[in-house]
């Protein structure tokens, strides 16, 4: 019928769609298996997991779109708190010491593109140096120890301090990049960056700039994420972050679609990538499961969305020449 066959074409060039079917049987998978998943209580500790790791995947998946990766962010991720701490017991207004430290993080993943595209040291030596740079300096700010994070302050509120604030910034995140990407100059320009980096220089396009400013979106990104876990936590921790945080923030942009070769990817699937993440990290604790068993489910997951992403993208170009015939 060809109103199914429209109907089927118009699906099939939703890019999320193989990820949005694998979330949604996760979440009745779980959901039928334990009363226990489908409680308030519950869906804020799945927001827990979900809020940090988007936040850094939606910085990730500019980056990766563009061609490039920052191995570095779940560093700054943990050194940001600890920089607005020192800020603050030295004199500055909260909301500045605030500013500072995101600002700071924004300027080490300024660093981070300038080391890339100037010297032409690839993205991943780059920020794997600056990741072990970064997580000394987290150990001699701290001394290894986690400080309480500053209480009955307005502005830490706002900043993960009251409920579900993680996840509102997250989902405000994720809806600003998404509309930058695919409505946006800079969009169009990150993509053509990664997708042909020889035709978008010869058509104009500075694609260093391009990639500087990407390294910069994600260090400011994974500040904000590590002051908002931590202020909801109430402490601090040096051991927060790290590689685990940056793999997290990798893998749910890529079970979420997009390319570690550059040139495509949304940060809607991203997003999508870590509830799917989130939801199944909680439901192996809500049914007693080990939790080495998430990391076959993880390995898991991203077989399947890739081998999806790529059946439904060969479908789309096949339905697509058809269409044209």
């Amino acid at each position: 019928m060809p109103g199914g066959r429209t109907l089927l074409l118009g699906l099939m060039r939703v890019k999320e769609l193989s990820i949005l079917l694998v979330t949604i049987a996760a979440a009745i998978y779980f959901s039928t298996s334990s009363d226990a998943f489908n409680s308030v209580a519950n869906y804020q500790t799945i927001a827990q997991y979900v809020a940090p790791w988007s936040i850094i995947a939606a910085g990730e998946v500019m980056l990766l779109i563009c061609g490039e990766i920052d191995l570095s962010a779940g560093f700054v991720f943990a050194l940001a708190p600890f920089l607005l701490m020192q800020f603050y017991v030295n004199g500055w207004p909260l909301a500045l010491a605030l500013l500072g430290a995101i600002v700071a993080s924004m300027l080490i993943g300024v660093i981070n593109g300038l080391i890339r595209t100037v010297l032409g040291v690839p993205s991943f030596i780059t920020t794997l140096g600056m990741a072990f740079l970064l997580y000394g300096l987290v150990l001699i700010i701290s001394g290894g120890r986690p400080v309480a994070a500053p209480k009955d302050a307005a502005v830490m509120q706002v900043f993960g301090g009251a409920k579900w604030t993680e996840l509102l910034w997250a989902i405000g995140v994720i809806i600003v990049l998404q509309v930058i990407l695919s409505g946006t100059r800079f969009g169009i320009h990150t993509q053509a960056t990664g997708g042909n980096r020889v035709g978008a220089a010869e058509s104009g396009i500075a694609i260093n700039r391009i990639k500087v400013i990407n390294f910069a979106v994600l260090g400011t990104l994974a500040g904000l994420a590590g002051i908002l876990q931590g202020t909801r936590v109430g402490s601090y921790d040096p051991t927060n972050g790290g590689f685990d945080t940056m793999f997290f923030g990798v893998a749910s942009a890529v079970i979420g679609g997009t390319a570690l070769l550059g040139g495509t990817g949304t940060v809607v699937g991203a997003f999508l990538g870590a509830l799917l993440l989130g939801i199944a990290f909680d439901g192996f604790n809500v049914l007693g499961v080990s939790a080495n068993a998430f990391n076959v489910v993880l390995g898991a997951a991203i077989l399947i969305a890739m081998i999806l992403n790529v059946s439904l993208l060969v479908l789309r170009k096949r339905m697509g020449s058809r269409e044209l015939a």
